[in-house]
């Protein structure tokens, strides 16, 4: 599910919400009014802030996408556990963002790396690691999943341009033929060489 704005239940938020997340993490308002002020005037129409969805519901995800179509803007995604989020990450959300208008992030649940990461993963909650990303300035919502992978994710909110790392080929990408299929593009980008979170909790624990 998906949570607006952290605001009264009744407010009506003059602009339109920027940072969104989609899950049971909560938003910070200050994130809220931050992205406010970035928006021309021209693009700000009233939100209602609401209460929040239950976990499976993506109604906010997919009606994001639809308004970002409907002001002819490009959506792209990406998708990963952003655990402990470094330098890589940042660099890969970064150049992700620059594919197009507004970035959706899809953030493994919990539950969803320990089956990929194993005991002790992830260190971060699901609610910490999508603040932290919407902490960022490339990304604009964060829709977490419980699945193996983000498939059905990318069906429902049919992206138009599909993100991964470089250490990804095409056909281990999940989602490509969905995305080319509407005529989309799945994009590669390189990967900053010594980054990485499973390498750096190994470490530490290798320290202690």
């Amino acid at each position: 599910g998906c949570l607006p704005p952290t605001a009264g239940s009744n407010d009506i938020l003059e602009g339109e919400f920027r940072h969104t997340v989609c899950g049971d993490s909560p938003l910070l308002k200050a994130f809220f009014n931050w992205s406010w002020r970035r928006r021309p005037a021209h693009l700000r129409s009233p939100v209602r802030s609401a209460d929040m969805m239950p976990p499976d519901d993506r109604k906010t995800a997919v009606q994001f996408v639809a308004d970002a179509r409907s002001r002819g803007e490009t959506v792209v995604f990406t998708n990963g556990c952003f655990d402990l989020l470094h330098k890589g990450h940042l660099s890969l959300l970064a150049a992700a963002r620059r594919e197009g208008d507004s970035l959706i992030v899809g953030l493994n649940s919990d539950e969803s790396v320990r089956r990929l990461k194993g005991d002790g993963r992830p260190v971060q909650s699901e609610r910490e690691r999508a603040e932290a990303l919407l902490a960022t300035d490339a990304v604009d919502l964060v829709t977490i999943f419980a699945e193996e992978t983000p498939l059905e994710l990318i069906r429902q909110i049919e992206p138009d341009v599909l993100v991964k790392g470089g250490d990804y080929r095409r056909e281990e990408i999940v989602g490509a033929d969905v995305v080319e299929g509407r005529e989309g593009r799945v994009v590669t980008v390189p990967l900053l060489p010594g980054y990485s979170t499973t390498a750096s909790v190994g470490h530490d624990l290798r320290q202690k």
